[in-house]
């Protein structure tokens, strides 16, 4: 199947592609034409490209996000169960089959700000007090908070068979992915799977249909907490499943196709991820699947989908 093919059904929740997209003939937009052909921009990234020329991060005051469900998906989470629960996107692998049905409920996404390649180099990153420095966040608020945590976690070894990185900007992310499956060019396909900008509204949702997405290899890069978009990318060795997922809603009938991973070893995780709680199982037991966050890259390396 060509890769085109496979964006298309990727994006089928009805985003538009960075092609005419006022970002199209950025540094950026032309990096990923160049590193990913066959992989169009999604529009969540070209936004978030944008959203970084237009309202810079450096000028503008940073405020607290709300919990993003994004960390929450993390080999080493320690999110609240309760919220995590909330809005459904942990789910056990057998629910992945036409006919089963699953309560959703995600609030509307903001996007990150991603900077411009030549100023994330230039930004502080790894040291706090530049941090809170170069963006004027006050040492004791909760922006701080935030801060610290994403650069703790950045700074945290990776789990047992697992390959990690932190990155500030698009053209570092891809990079670094291309870096965890040991080539430079063909045969990654790109994506931002994404949930509706507005979010999708609390109600039972039927599966309709499951399709798998076969991959030599994954890398997932999630978005983290901070003034602007970090990414933090990961891959193990062996113990994934990707599907596409066709979702309609029981109540207004609106449909949305997702994707998924599925987890199939999770020994080395933190005993305290809140998908332990919530599916009531243990690092080691039942596989872990979850539905791929608004913004968060996926990447797959020789990938095709089969009926």
């Amino acid at each position: 199947m060509h890769p085109s093919t496979f964006l298309l059904i990727v994006v089928a929740a009805g985003a538009t592609m960075a092609h005419g997209h006022p970002t199209a003939n950025t540094p950026a937009a032309q990096f990923w034409e160049q590193a990913l052909p066959g992989s169009s921009m999604p529009d969540a990234i070209a936004d978030g490209i944008q959203r970084g020329i237009d309202h810079s991060p450096l000028v503008e005051h940073y405020t607290a996000a709300s919990p993003d469900i994004s960390a929450c998906t993390l080999f080493d989470s320690t999110c609240s169960p309760q919220a995590v629960a909330e809005t459904g996107t942990f789910f056990h692998e057998t629910q992945l089959r036409p006919g089963s049905t699953m309560t959703l409920s995600f609030p509307e996404q903001a996007t990150p700000a991603i900077l411009p390649h030549d100023v994330a180099e230039k930004v502080p990153f790894t040291d706090v007090d530049d941090v809170l420095a170069a963006f004027n966040i006050a040492p004791g608020s909760a922006e701080a908070a935030q801060v610290r945590n994403t650069l703790r976690r950045c700074a945290a070894p990776p789990i047992a068979g697992e390959t990690k990185s932190c990155t500030t900007s698009l053209e570092a992310t891809v990079q670094s992915a291309m870096s965890m499956f040991g080539i430079e060019d063909a045969g990654v396909w790109a994506t931002a799977p994404e949930i509706p900008r507005g979010g999708m509204p609390r109600q039972t949702y039927a599966v309709a249909a499951v399709t798998p997405v076969r991959g030599d290899q994954y890398v997932s890069c999630h978005t983290l907490p901070f003034p602007y978009a970090v990414y933090q990318c990961h891959t193990a060795r062996e113990g994934y499943g990707s599907y596409m997922v066709s979702l309609r809603g029981l109540r207004d009938g609106s449909a949305v196709d997702m994707l998924a991973f599925c987890h199939l070893d999770t020994a080395g995780w933190n005993p305290a991820h809140p998908a332990f709680e919530v599916l009531h199982t243990k690092p080691g037991g039942a596989p872990v699947c979850h539905f791929t966050p608004y913004g968060n890259l996926a990447f797959v390396k020789t990938a095709t989908i089969t009926a």
